[in-house]
């Protein structure tokens, strides 16, 4: 046979086997996911077009109109594709360790967090085993994290009040250094919390320049959030500033009842300033009017300036309290944020998680309505509900925040969107954290919901920016956060028409509707509303890092 007669039989052969038929053989999908007919939203705040998105592996293969076939298909006609959603004010660190699944993380559509507020959940020379670990037992979801200041502090020195010794700055500083190697996005800090509220502005320049080697950030809960919040945005700049390295405002609100209306625009202002003059700082938030915490949080800091133990010892003597009872009426003072003040009360400070039979049936009452029940003073109340809770931390709700100043927030084009909650260990009940807030289950799809379909605030194409394209860009993570042929294939789908938020005040966790289909690096993660089982989420790690030669 001629060799142009042999190639042609060849080839007539090839397409036979391509196709199927009567007898014939199944051609190998050219895609494992295609998603076709949908209305995609690339995440960068454009307009969406109707396009098909094809997957191979972890990847966006295609975008536009797909001819090939898909292992998988799934046809988004009259939904919305974008970019999956970055949570980027995550609590989950320690929970993934237990169940990576992330449940209500997904069902809200979210395939990214970015944990760390506390740190984490292993000292500074676990933290690469600790992320390998995360990923040899699986996540469903991406997960990245912060190291936090306080971590390195109470390694060196305990959790008492006092200056770092030279040698005790050192040993926090290799800390934070190891940490970043091993890939942390940065250094983060809780201000108002002690023991980390005895540090120092110029400790935390020491530790954030740390990570000015790779682009890092210094992450913080500020010191005050309420009539001091321009300050602690000062103080917050002048960290990131003089350390050179990136802000991150966790959870930016105006939580303080007697000036609502008029610190958030300053607040917004002072940003607006140090963007202006080249700082690298921006915001998360959530969208709702109170914020949970420790009901600790009403003692002053000073109590526990000897430690954590002492200080527990002290809340139960009434000279003490007698002393502590003045100081909440007085106001803030250096060093302490009174959130029962910035809440307008004892009455807007509601019992969340007492963990303790005894005031079960007080669960989503006000403090100042179980003190009046029992006759008693509300702080006593409320310090006694405290201490029954030990070694656990009963949780409160502090509604604190106006839904103005939230609305202002949301407008800016630098804050993007953080739940500040945690992965639940089981799917329907309260996250790990224990606290009933509905941000655990609703933040995400609120955004939408609630100041897209319902007040216009903001349109639907700069919603999905702030939790997608922006925060991708703002952690460094290139390679998604956009729905672009080459980057991971991190996508949510859902139907506009459906997406609400369900989780309440009364109901802090019920799943959102809409919710349709998640993705995670390719693999199909939530189908139809429910979780699949697959886990292919992978840790995110920071500038400082590098991996492994092979």
């Amino acid at each position: 046979m001629r060799t142009a007669a042999r190639f042609a039989a060849i080839a007539a052969l090839a397409a036979c086997a391509g196709h199927s038929g009567t007898g014939g053989v199944e051609p190998v999908p050219a895609y494992d996911l295609v998603i076709r007919n949908g209305r995609v939203l690339d995440g960068a705040g454009n307009p969406w077009v109707r396009a098909d998105v094809a997957v191979k592996g972890a990847i966006i293969a295609k975008v536009g109109v797909v001819r090939e076939r898909g292992r998988k298909e799934i046809d988004a006609a009259g939904r919305y594709v974008s970019p999956g959603w970055i949570d980027m004010m995550d609590q989950s660190g320690q929970v993934l360790l237990e169940n990576g699944a992330a449940e209500n993380k997904l069902r809200m559509g979210v395939t990214s967090l970015i944990g760390g507020e506390g740190g984490t959940p292993v000292p500074a020379a676990e933290v690469g085993g600790y992320f390998a670990r995360l990923e040899q037992q699986g996540i469903a979801v991406n997960f990245g994290t912060y190291y936090s200041a306080a971590q390195a502090r109470v390694d060196a020195m305990g959790d008492a009040a006092g200056s770092p010794t030279p040698a005790q700055m050192a040993r926090m500083k290799a800390d934070v250094s190891l940490a970043l190697d091993q890939g942390v996005f940065g250094v983060s800090s809780a201000l108002i919390y002690p023991p980390e509220s005895f540090q120092t502005t110029g400790d935390l320049i020491q530790l954030a320049r740390l990570g000015a080697r790779c682009n890092g950030f210094y992450a913080t809960h500020m010191r005050d959030e309420s009539e001091n919040l321009v300050s602690a945005i000062r103080e917050a700049v002048e960290i990131g500033e003089k350390g050179g390295v990136k802000v991150e405002i966790f959870h930016l609100k105006a939580a303080y009842a007697p000036g609502w209306g008029r610190l958030m625009p300053q607040a917004l202002a002072e940003v607006e300033a140090a963007r202006a003059r080249g700082v690298d700082v921006a915001a998360d938030m959530y969208p709702y009017e109170a914020g949970g915490t420790g009901l600790s949080i009403t003692v002053p800091n000073w109590v526990f300036a000897d430690g954590e133990e002492k200080g527990f010892e002290r809340l139960k003597d009434s000279t003490v309290r007698q002393r502590l009872k003045r100081e909440v009426a007085a106001g803030s003072q250096p060093g302490w944020s009174n959130l029962v003040q910035a809440s307008g009360g004892w009455d807007h400070v509601v019992l969340a998680n007492p963990f303790n039979p005894k005031w079960e049936a007080d669960r989503s009452r006000s403090i100042g309505q179980i003190a009046r029940k029992l006759g008693r003073d509300p702080a006593d109340v409320a310090w006694d509900i405290v201490l029954d809770a030990l070694p656990n931390r009963a949780m409160a709700l502090f509604f604190m925040m106006d839904e103005g100043d939230i609305e202002l927030a949301l407008r800016q084009a630098w804050t993007s969107i953080g739940s500040d909650a945690a992965a639940s260990v089981k799917f329907g009940e309260v996250d790990a954290l224990g606290l009933p807030h509905p941000r655990a289950y609703g933040t995400f799809p609120r955004v939408i919901a609630e100041y897209v379909k319902k007040r216009h605030l903001l349109t639907l194409e700069q919603a999905v920016r702030k939790m997608t394209s922006w925060p991708a860009a703002r952690m460094g993570l290139n390679d998604r956060g956009v729905i672009r042929e080459g980057l991971r294939a991190d996508l949510t789908i859902f139907d506009y028409d459906r997406l609400n938020d369900a989780a309440t005040w009364e109901h802090p966790t019920a799943a959102p509707t809409g919710i349709d289909y998640v993705v995670v690096n390719g693999e199909l993660t939530i189908a139809d509303g429910a979780y699949t089982g697959a886990k292919a989420g992978r840790v995110l790690r920071g500038g400082c890092w590098r991996a492994p030669v092979r």
